[in-house]
């Protein structure tokens, strides 16, 4: 499982853009609606045995939102396109502090 603090996320019309970190290095995150269909790309190559991977965005308390997300290869930021994760994050932005991407 890899986890992404979230430091920084900011609403820009209908997406959400800001930064994470994981293991000490920063990258940019884009989380938008499914105008392209459900996508995950990492800004690194992962090794899935599943098409399908879940995301999920925590935070305090039991406030969580996730989704399966076809893993689309490497970008040089984190980009998730789901539309249940940026309706539920434009309700509960700023509870949110963790991305969790879940893979075998």
């Amino acid at each position: 499982m890899l986890n992404f603090k979230i430091t920084k996320l900011d609403i820009n019309q209908s997406y959400f853009f800001g930064e994470v970190e994981f293991r000490s290095d920063k990258y940019k995150v884009n989380i938008q609606n499914e105008r392209r269909g459900k996508v995950l790309r990492l800004p690194f190559q992962i090794d899935s045995k599943n098409e399908k991977i879940i995301v999920r965005m925590t935070g305090s308390g039991d406030l969580f939102v996730e989704d399966y997300l076809p893993y689309k290869g490497e970008s040089e930021w984190l980009e998730i396109d789901s539309n249940e994760i940026t309706y539920f994050l434009a309700d509960n932005q700023d509870q949110l502090d963790t991305i969790e991407i879940m893979y075998e």
